[in-house]
């Protein structure tokens, strides 16, 4: 008993101590996740999904060169949205992609060294609430916030997560943030107004995305085949920040405007 209170108190100043606390901040973003992990579960869920990206179905890529020359934090890609995971599945595929200068996805082999720095916003109850597969793909990137508008697949009213910025302003410190506006998977959705808020009170670099074809290739709920053989198209858009003088109003006519 004594010698188990020994090596307890032992594993405690270890884990207390300062070296320890340099290798979690070398080795751990700030959620608390290890870095390591995240790209190898990346790279692992990129080797699962590539088939039915880009040979069951074909995905086109235009506009990538956009990312060749952003800054590796503070980036933040606003895009439409048409499936629960496909849609970050497929941009995390881009990511990666680019990390090797490469401006499509037809060299999986950037899969072997995945970029782990990027994240993603979901509702709390869709990475929590719907089985194992999106609790582990929750540990690559989601930024989980609890939506004001919707909760248990009803509509309800209730404030805003005021947690939510901090961790998304934490996201942004630490690597690329990915954003659907939209807030649901529903065909055209109104764009909500806290995105623009939330552009003006975090001033990142906004890259638009147009994502086509995802829905209709793929179960909306999962990563399964509805159909095969379609075209899908991934679209950035030129990269722009906002200067102080930008009102909520005005990013938020960007956002309508850009991502439909």
């Amino acid at each position: 008993m004594r010698k188990d209170n020994r090596f307890n108190r032992f594993i405690n100043s270890m884990q207390s101590s300062r070296p320890r606390s340099r290798w979690k901040n070398r080795f751990r973003d700030p959620f608390g996740n290890v870095i390591f992990l995240k790209g190898a579960l990346t790279g692992l869920i990129g080797m699962a999904t590539y088939r039915g990206l880009n040979i069951v179905n074909k995905t086109e890529v235009k506009g990538a060169d956009y990312l060749l020359d952003l800054p590796e934090t503070n980036v933040l890609f606003i895009s439409n949205h048409q499936t629960y995971y496909i849609d970050v599945i497929a941009l995390f595929h881009v990511f990666c992609s680019v990390k090797w200068k490469y401006e499509n996805i037809n060299f999986p082999f950037y899969l072997l060294m995945p970029r782990a720095k990027s994240y993603y916003i979901a509702a709390e109850e869709t990475m929590y609430n719907s089985g194992l597969l999106p609790r582990l793909f929750s540990y690559t990137g989601a930024v989980t916030v609890k939506r004001s508008w919707r909760s248990g697949g009803k509509d309800v009213s209730r404030s805003s997560d005021i947690k939510a910025p901090d961790k998304i302003k934490k996201a942004l410190s630490f690597g690329w943030v990915i954003n659907f506006p939209q807030g649901t998977t529903s065909p055209n959705a109104p764009v909500r107004k806290g995105s623009a808020s939330l552009i003006k009170s975090l001033n990142p670099i906004v890259v638009p995305v147009v994502l086509n074809g995802f829905d209709k290739a793929f179960d909306k709920k999962g990563v399964r085949f509805k159909n095969k053989d379609v075209q899908l198209s991934i679209t950035f858009k030129k990269p722009v920040q906002f200067g102080e003088d930008a009102t909520v109003e005005e990013i938020h006519e960007f956002l309508k405007e850009n991502i439909s």
